[in-house]
């Protein structure tokens, strides 16, 4: 790319990110990831007791089902597409002298607009009338990865990238840095919003985390249905002494994450 081109782009960037349009749309997409977690939660803690789809696409088709769900799931979409097309512009307009800092921090940025752009896809897919369960999909993506040349190594990796990345919520919320993103309300909001995000970033760090450890078995096992997706991760909970306390919660955990999303999309910095 050269200089101009890129110079270019990034005025467009701005230009686009200093829109009160977007950014009104972008703190959208925080509450329509909040009403998507909050479902998961409900469906988790219903998981628990004995039956639902305890996914992202569980949580679309329980909103499908309700009065005007239809309507409810495309402005879940945009929303979603919204927030995956701000993190891209930031990862565009992130300015660190440090390149290799830089370019870190940009990888981040364009990772966080892929999950959302996956979950609205998902979001879409369901309103479409499609959509497979989480555990499919995770099954069959492993399956393909296997397929291919050095498949269970890559898939190992893979799956220790998600355990990685369950870890860095976990450190998230219990360093409470997630604040940092976040125009800070005082007093007693403010208490909420740190209690809620700590809850919220563990419960859904130790999720992703088990998801990941499911994917490396699927790998040393060669084996794509070992793999799983949230459904798979909280029957293993339920399996553990304790196991429906555990899923109980894992689901407060997801609802408090969910609430604390409605409090970003208010004091996010954007």
């Amino acid at each position: 790319m050269t200089p101009d081109v890129a110079d270019s782009a990034e005025r467009t960037a701005r230009k686009a990110a200093s829109h009160p349009a977007f950014r009104a749309l972008a703190r959208t997409g925080y509450a329509a990831n909040g009403v998507v977690h909050i479902l998961i939660g409900t469906i988790v803690l219903a998981a628990g007791a004995g039956g639902g789809e305890s996914d992202q696409t569980g949580a679309f088709r329980a909103i499908a089902e309700a009065p005007l769900g239809f309507v409810g799931l495309w402005v879940l979409t945009v929303g979603l597409a919204a927030l995956a097309i701000w993190y891209a512009v930031e990862g565009v307009l992130l300015d660190e002298e440090d390149t290799r800092k830089r370019w870190a921090k940009r990888g981040g940025e364009w990772a966080k607009a892929i999950v959302y752009a996956a979950i609205g896809y998902s979001a879409a897919s369901v309103a479409l009338g499609a959509g497979s369960s989480g555990d499919q999909g995770a099954q069959n993506a492993s399956s393909t990865v296997l397929s291919l040349p050095g498949g269970p190594v890559l898939l190992g990796v893979g799956g220790l990238v998600i355990v990685v990345i369950g870890g860095a919520f976990v450190a998230k919320g219990v360093t409470r840095s997630f604040r940092e993103k976040l125009r800070m309300p005082g007093g007693t909001t403010g208490r909420i919003v740190t209690v809620l995000g700590v809850v919220g970033y563990v419960a859904k760090g130790v999720a992703l985390a088990i998801v990941g450890v499911l994917v490396v078995t699927a790998a040393v096992q060669v084996d794509p249905s070992e793999a799983g997706g949230l459904d798979r991760a909280i029957s293993s909970l339920v399996a553990l002494p304790f196991g429906p306390w555990l899923v109980g919660a894992a689901g407060l955990g997801f609802i408090a994450y969910g609430v604390y999303c409605f409090f970003r999309a208010r004091y996010a910095r954007l």
